[in-house]
């Protein structure tokens, strides 16, 4: 059965044309996919999650700028947008442990590309590409209803066994 969840897993991004060298994630992880050369441990492969809901497109954090939560490393572009984070890293952090909201919707767990995500009700949702995130935002409230509840209960499940 793993094993055909997993050939279907690489159908499934080969017919999207994005298979990529994919972290498998422990159970209860954030998607740290060390992604684009990025070390491992990185949330959102170093992009400031605050930017996402101030600039007109997001931007990467610097080292110099950066904090700790639940086991990942998010970086900041400044000292004010970690400020802000730190008063509520839970609020600013990225829905789903930054997997794809899409496919948490369908109950799985896909790392994500940075430049493909949208901002609803002041929460960040990140897509696996953007092919994807253009599906997901026709039925933006739908998938996020679905993917509330499927979260819960593929949240503490490893990757390898969804």
């Amino acid at each position: 059965m793993k094993t055909l969840l997993k050939s279907s897993l690489i159908a499934t991004a080969l017919a999207f044309g994005t298979l990529t060298t994919t972290t498998v994630f422990a159970a209860d992880e954030v998607n740290l996919a060390a992604a684009k050369g990025q070390p491992a441990g990185l949330a959102v492969q170093g992009y400031d999650v605050i930017s996402y809901r101030t600039n007109d497109k997001p931007v990467v954090g610097s080292a110099d700028f950066s904090t700790e939560f639940e086991g990942a490393t998010y970086r900041f572009a400044n000292q004010a947008n970690l400020d802000t984070f730190n008063t509520d890293p839970a609020h600013y952090a990225p829905a789903y442990g930054g997997f794809c909201a899409y496919g948490v919707s369908k109950g799985k767990k896909f790392e994500v590309d940075p430049t493909a995500y949208k901002v609803v009700d002041d929460v960040l949702y990140l897509n696996f590409n953007k092919s994807i995130q253009k599906k997901w935002a026709k039925k933006t409230d739908q998938y996020i209803s679905k993917a509330e509840t499927k979260w819960t209960d593929i949240r503490s499940v490893a990757i390898d066994d969804l």
